[in-house]
């Protein structure tokens, strides 16, 4: 009974859809009769009948950025990228556009170019990809085929960590798009109609920017000590600076350094230069820290945001 009863188990493979039957294809049909009338079998045939296939305009549009595209304020050239496909059964120009202010974020990109991927690697680059231009550039797509296009926008100067920048990418049919059902008479592909598919002949989709700031802030401060045993800042007593350099936000700062001249009326201590408690030497060698006679200058590099960094360094009062 439980052999009866155990269901098989059977891995099915999945078989793909057959192509779209082309726009301006004839399909052609004719029927046949046999019969017997007393004077032996005969066959007649109908007429024939022949259908054009009209052109199905479908068009869809697809992220291809699975999350939020980092950028910086007033960066240019952020790019984010799009998959356009004609799911329709005739060649189609396709008419690209971008929407940048719908709302529901913090800031609109400023969207500067479209281009479309010419070599088909999917990774952005100006000098091979071609700059789009509406009208006359419009990109002509196969049946179920589909291109990458690449949205080029520039961020706001006066965007804080963590904004979000919407863009809409927008293709259409250069037939026509409408509501489904609806037909362009005698438009289509091989001389039929173009009749709007269930997408309505066009689509869009959204990609985002989000903002990956980085901000430092710098607190300086000076404990003193001197011969006597007291803190008073007197001649001959010894300041120690202590500069601490703090990064903030989602983002990382690079280059960063912290220098500082050594104030008139004292003198450099040398030797005294620390980097997070660890002694740098004076000498510009392979080192952050280093001491010209005039200023203490300590090279900090790439600083990711919650991070601190921590300097000191000694001067004596004449």
């Amino acid at each position: 009974m439980l052999a009866a009863l155990t269901l098989p188990t059977q891995a099915y493979a999945q078989v793909a859809a057959p192509p779209l039957t082309r726009a301006g294809t004839t399909i052609s049909n004719t029927a046949t009769a046999t019969f017997d009338n007393g004077g032996g079998p005969q066959t007649i045939d109908s007429n024939r009948v022949d259908l054009l296939v009209d052109e199905l305009l479908d068009v869809t549009v697809g992220s291809n950025n699975p999350t939020d595209v980092p950028t910086t304020p007033g960066a240019t050239q952020q790019v984010l990228s799009f998959r356009v496909t004609n799911a329709g059964n005739g060649a189609e120009n396709v008419v690209l556009s971008t929407i940048a202010n719908a709302g529901g974020d913090n800031y609109d990109p400023v969207v500067t170019q479209i281009y479309i991927d010419a070599d088909g690697n999917n990774a952005f680059d100006a000098a091979t990809d071609t700059l789009y231009t509406p009208g006359t550039g419009d990109p002509l797509l196969q049946p179920e085929s589909a291109i990458t296009v690449f949205v080029v926008a520039t961020t706001p100067a006066g965007v804080v960590d963590g904004n979000r920048g919407v863009v809409s990418l927008v293709a259409a049919a250069k037939t026509g798009t409408g509501d489904p059902g609806d037909s362009f008479a005698g438009q289509g592909e091989g001389g039929g109609d173009a009749v709007v598919g269930s997408t309505g002949a066009d689509g869009s989709d959204d990609g985002a920017f989000v903002v990956s700031a980085a901000t430092v802030t710098l607190v300086k401060s000076a404990t003193i000590t001197n011969p006597l045993g007291t803190a008073d800042p007197i001649p001959g007593a010894t300041i120690t600076y202590n500069i601490v350099a703090t990064v903030a936000g989602s983002g990382s700062v690079s280059g960063l350094a912290i220098t500082d001249n050594i104030p008139t009326d004292t003198v450099y201590v040398p030797g005294s230069i620390t980097l997070g408690g660890s002694p740098l030497s004076d000498a510009a060698d392979a080192d952050a820290g280093d001491f010209n006679g005039t200023r203490i200058n300590v090279a900090l590099g790439t600083v990711a945001g919650g991070q601190t960094r921590t300097v000191t360094f000694q001067t004596m009062i004449d």
